[in-house]
């Protein structure tokens, strides 16, 4: 093969390149496509792969199917509450719909200027209704939402799908910083006295319940002794009746033993009880029919 015929065969390769560069061209993964003929679409492509057009008559425009990043710039809000606030956002979207998106913006920049336009919107929107704290603490997760599900409804129309809202820092203005924390500080230190205010007025309603169950517990259960002890009371004199009127001679006896038992006892200090009586004295008149029958015993053996 001459060189004349490897240059010719060269030059004939690089004009089928060429042109199968112009009529064929590749659609990634990560990609969507758009066909332009004179600068209007005509094909839509989202699926991956080879595709054709008209060399020299079209061209093709890709846009990514990635979750893109939109930053806000910083930007100043007046709360419900008239306090300014200022806030760093960021939004992340993703076009769903290229062919819709080229004809409502052309181009990502274009469509990214609108985009942060309608955050901006929104966000003032929904945070200028709420007051500071909600923002800063109480409901951000809440409002972060609202905000993605409203912008979500406003981009839809130029092929965009909000995918996620968030802020990254609300501070409030340095001017105003220090009135605001020595305000909030008053307002919880306010809030912590009406607490303890109410939690010692709870305190003592409930001693106060308290105390008087427990007076009335007393009472009842006093009460309740002394009705036992009365009833045992009578049991004990209907007992003693009884018994009297069946041998009252026995109960005589029985009540003496007792009244010796309790007369006779040694004294707390171990020494021994000393009574004076009469010898005809009734107190010991048992002791005296013991002795009679122990000496008539005796004087019998």
């Amino acid at each position: 093969m001459t060189q004349t015929r490897l240059i010719a065969i060269a030059i004939v390769v690089g004009v089928l390149a060429i042109v199968a560069q112009s009529i064929f061209f590749t659609v990634r993964e990560d990609q969507s496509a758009i066909v332009l003929r004179f600068g209007d679409p005509r094909q839509e492509y989202v699926d991956a792969g080879l595709k054709f057009k008209v060399p020299a008559v079209e061209n093709v425009v890709y846009f990514s199917k990635r979750n893109i990043e939109l930053d806000q710039p910083e930007i100043e809000i007046l709360a419900a509450n008239q306090e300014r606030l200022v806030v760093d956002s960021f939004a992340r979207y993703r076009i769903v719909d290229p062919l819709t998106f080229y004809r409502s913006v052309r181009d990502v920049p274009v469509g990214e200027r609108r985009m942060k336009s309608l955050l901006e919107q929104t966000l003032r929107q929904v945070l200028g209704s709420v007051t500071v704290q909600a923002i800063v603490t109480d409901q951000r997760a809440e409002l972060m939402q609202r905000i993605r599900d409203i912008l979500r409804e406003r981009t839809a129309e130029i092929g965009v799908e909000i995918v996620d809202v968030k802020i990254r820092r609300a501070d409030l203005p340095e001017q105003n910083q220090e009135a605001v924390f020595t305000r909030m500080r008053t307002e919880r230190e306010q809030r912590a006295q009406q607490i303890r205010a109410e939690g010692q007025q709870r305190y003592q309603e409930i001693t106060a319940e308290a105390d008087r169950e427990a007076v009335e517990i007393v009472a009842a259960a006093r009460e309740q002794s002394e009705k036992i002890r009365g009833e045992a009371d009578a049991e004990r004199n209907r007992i003693f009746a009884e018994a009297y009127n069946r041998d009252p001679e026995f109960f005589a006896f029985y009540r003496s033993l007792l009244a010796y038992d309790k007369a006779l006892k040694s004294n707390d200090a171990g020494g021994q009880t000393t009574i004076l009586l009469s010898p005809d004295n009734e107190f010991f008149r048992y002791f005296n029919d013991l002795e009679g029958s122990a000496q008539s015993t005796q004087r019998r053996r």
